[in-house]
């Protein structure tokens, strides 16, 4: 049986949008679990980047549990959240935020050095992470103006995994990237999730989604249904025909 990462019970989240209330997510029961590769899926505005960020503890919810382990984070103030998110959560987002005063080594230790007082260690590893998306000594030693999209990206998935966390949290990371260079980020991520990092991404794009073994649906706030696909297989067609089945029943 699968470990159970984070689990959600009747998970809401409110807005007020001009006095009218809109309701972005609505009771959603949901269990993630270690070792996964889960894609969320969803027209706009079904609430796919507001259940990232609860998820994460980038927000908070309105009404709801989140319990990551036993960790109850729903009820965590602003600082322990964000001490939580340093701790256990790694971020890669459709915009690369990688500091342009700094190399791109220098990115990767900032974030390193937020939970680890030991710098010959945080280097040994970000080096290794390095090593394992291809990039270069020379580039890692460049400004990320001076690289390209795809390796800042690439760079950026080093720099949340730095610290192990127990999941990286990817929202649209391919959707300002190329064809190739897209491809490039997402055998990245695959690589890392067969080594047994969790992932929880968001994407409206097909060929990203076919990187994930379990796709949620969201419509309207709720999870609508799922599908799973089991470990990613390139070339698998049947895969690809599973998923588009899917989600033409989900109404995509």
């Amino acid at each position: 049986m699968k470990e159970v990462l984070l689990r959600t019970e009747k998970l809401s989240k409110t807005f007020s949008n001009g006095g009218q209330l809109q309701h972005v997510l609505k009771n959603v029961d949901l269990e993630l679990y270690k070792g996964d590769f889960t894609v969320i899926m969803g027209a706009s505005g079904a609430g796919k980047s507001t259940l990232l960020y609860a998820l994460s503890g980038m927000d908070t919810p309105s009404l709801g549990k989140i319990t990551f382990g036993n960790e109850v984070i729903s009820s965590y103030s602003s600082d322990e959240l964000a001490v939580f998110r340093r701790k256990h959560c790694g971020f890669v987002f459709q915009q690369i935020y990688l500091l342009d005063g700094m190399s791109v080594m220098d990115n990767v230790l900032a974030a390193g050095l937020l939970t680890s007082k030991d710098k010959k260690k945080i280097v040994e590893y970000a080096k290794e992470l390095f090593r394992a998306v291809d990039i270069s000594e020379e580039t890692q030693n460049k400004f990320p103006t001076q690289i390209s999209g795809g390796e800042s990206q690439r760079a950026g998935i080093v720099r949340a995994l730095v610290n192990s966390p127990g999941i990286l949290f990817a929202d649209e990371p391919t959707g300002a990237l190329n064809s190739k260079t897209g491809l490039d980020v997402l055998n990245t991520l695959t690589e890392f999730n067969g080594r047994g990092q969790s992932i929880v991404m968001v994407t409206h794009d097909m060929r990203s989604a076919r990187r994930g073994n379990r796709i949620l649906y969201l419509k309207d706030g709720s999870v609508l249904g799922e599908c799973n696909l089991g470990r990613y297989v390139h070339g698998d067609k049947e895969r690809h025909e599973k998923l588009a089945t899917f989600l033409t029943e989900m109404g995509w």
